[in-house]
This record gives C-alpha cells, sequence and structure tokens, in this order.
C-alpha cells in the first residue's frame, strides 16, 4: 500500500468533520483497525479502499497518491493552463506590487526555458525545474501555515521538518545543475557542450524582446537586495 494512504484517509476524514469513531462505524470497521490504517502500521485490503473511494467520492488513484487530482485525473501537458490564461484565478487585485513581481518572475521563467529547451539536455531541465518548483513549494508553505487553521494533511512533510528537507533538495539540484552546465556527468546523465548555452545582454534582448528586460530587471533587484551595487 501506498505510503501516502494513511496520510491521504485522515486528511479525508477531517476535512468532513468526522471522528475516528463515527468514520470507522460508516466505513464498516472498528476504530483500532481505522487507527492503525491512519497510522500506518497496518494495511488495508482492496475492499477497503473502494469503500474508502465511494465514501469520501475519491478515487483509488487518490488515496494512492498517485494523482493530486480527486478524481483521478493525470495531468498532460496540453491539460495545463497557460500562466496568462484568462479568468478569476490569475486576477490579482489591491496592491500592484504583487502584479509587478508576478509579471517579472513569469517573464524571466520564458528566457530561463527558451535557453533550456535550446540545449536539449533533460537532465538540466529537470534539475532546474526541480530547483524552482521547491522554492515555490517554500512559499506556498510559509503563507499556507500562517493559519494554524487550515488543514496539514495535504503536505507528507511537518512544517517543522519542511524547510530542511526543501533547503537539502534545492541544494542538491543547484550544484546537480551547476556540474551539468559544466559539461561534467551526473548520475550517469551527460553534461552540455558550453556553446549550448552562448548569450549575452544583447543576444536575449534581440530572441526574447519581450521577456529580457524583466530577467535584467529581476537580476539587478536581487542583487541591489542582497547589498551589491555596479
Amino acid at each position: 500500500m501506498s505510503n501516502h494512504f494513511p496520510r491521504i484517509i485522515t486528511l479525508l476524514r477531517k476535512e468532513k468533520g468526522l471522528s475516528q469513531k463515527n468514520a470507522a462505524a460508516a466505513l464498516g470497521v472498528s476504530q483500532a483497525l481505522l487507527s492503525h490504517y491512519e497510522k500506518g502500521i497496518r494495511e488495508c485490503g482492496l475492499d477497503f479502499l473502494v469503500r474508502v473511494s465511494d465514501f469520501y467520492n475519491v478515487s483509488a488513484d487518490y488515496l494512492l497518491g498517485r494523482t493530486p487530482d480527486r478524481n483521478g485525473a493525470f495531468i498532460h501537458v496540453d491539460d495545463i493552463p497557460e500562466p496568462d490564461a484568462a479568468g478569476k484565478e490569475n486576477v490579482i487585485k489591491g496592491s500592484l506590487l504583487p502584479i509587478l513581481n508576478k509579471k517579472l518572475l513569469a517573464n524571466s521563467l520564458n528566457v530561463v526555458y527558451g535557453e533550456l529547451q535550446k540545449c536539449g539536455n533533460k537532465a538540466l531541465v529537470t534539475e532546474i525545474s526541480q530547483y524552482l518548483s521547491v522554492s515555490v513549494y517554500k512559499a506556498f508553505r510559509v503563507l499556507y501555515n500562517a493559519n494554524p487553521k487550515n488543514p496539514q494533511g495535504i503536505f507528507a512533510l511537518p512544517y517543522e521538518r519542511s524547510h530542511g528537507f526543501a533547503d537539502a533538495l534545492m541544494s542538491t539540484s543547484y550544484w546537480n545543475a551547476a556540474a551539468l552546465c559544466k559539461g561534467q556527468s551526473v548520475e550517469g546523465a551527460k553534461g552540455i557542450s558550453s556553446e549550448n548555452l552562448s548569450m549575452s545582454p544583447e543576444s536575449l534582448s534581440g530572441e526574447y524582446p519581450l521577456f529580457a528586460n524583466s530577467l535584467l530587471n529581476l537580476i539587478q533587484n536581487s542583487e541591489t537586495k542582497m547589498g551589491v551595487k555596479k
């Protein structure tokens, strides 16, 4: 059984506002047995998995942690909306600061991934993406944890440990990417030639006329925050 299963069934029960006793009764098992399932002490059978799926109206794939979509959908490239897709979720009201920073980041990432696409190195794309993804994960956890009443069951790691794990993974991804960029092999994956990522401010501005200026501003703003000035 997936090690995500205990966490997910606990989250679903708490979301529904059920005590362990009431959930156990509804699922046709003893409270002690449900407690063992939720703690990961025992593994359930297929029959119980189906009952949980029906009771909480979620897919078995979601219960097993195979997909974050409760209906069991697996995300594909064509299913992911564009960052600038229309809709209320893309509208930031109020202060201009979030809008400005969102645009700077999104435009800068267009340049980063444009260059990654040119080099055609899957391992490098994976390491850079992993580094950026974990950065977003860390930022979101800070926001999510601001309200202690927010259910923590969507995370496998406790908040107190998450930043240590995240920092370690980010550091590993950073240095793996740096090694690949120097032509070194990482875990069997070959590095790239320096010619693959030949660029300059002028070439970036020519190739990414809409986005390069955002990246250059992001660089300047970041180094200013670091206390560095030209």
